[in-house]
């Protein structure tokens, strides 16, 4: 007479990443086929010409002609894209206060730990940004001037 409750997925991502939290807006992108190709040949797909890029909230659909000339499609994450990482560096280098580089922190944390694999960094909260930041920032001088006077600043 009674039914069961639902149980739920005890496994479940809790938290929001950059897409869901409108920081990154990657469905608005102009993305080009040039973009597309080096992206996909970065994840080792062989591709020979783009035919199709159709940009979703959460992915991108890509139909691209193969090295033997066959048409494959896939659904993609916008994380293969460099441009996804530029993105994450201006959120990174835009907070002004220690409030602001927290709420982004948590964003990030979500990022790392289910996209980028990056599990034994989700328990050491400045860590998450120091890794993503400081891998890349001695390339930007002047992000990397910037986190240092945040970190000073606050710890």
């Amino acid at each position: 007479m009674f039914r069961k409750p639902r149980k739920i997925n005890q496994y479940r991502r809790k938290g929001k990443n950059l897409i869901a939290t409108n920081k990154i807006k990657p469905e608005q992108w102009n993305i080009s086929d040039a973009e597309t190709k080096e992206a996909l040949k970065v994840k080792g797909y062989d591709v020979k010409q783009i035919k199709k890029i159709r940009l979703l909230k959460h992915q991108v659909c890509i139909s691209y002609w193969d090295a033997k000339g066959n048409i494959c499609s896939s659904f993609f994450s916008y994380r293969i894209f460099a441009r996804w990482q530029e993105e994450a560096q201006k959120l990174i280098y835009t907070c002004q206060t220690l409030k602001e580089w927290a709420k982004l922190n948590y964003v990030m944390k979500y990022e790392f730990a289910y996209y980028l694999g990056l599990t034994h960094y989700t328990n050491q909260p400045k860590r998450v940004l120091r890794y993503l930041v400081f891998s890349e920032a001695s390339d930007n001088p002047d992000l990397f001037r910037h986190l240092r006077s945040l970190d000073a600043k606050h710890g």
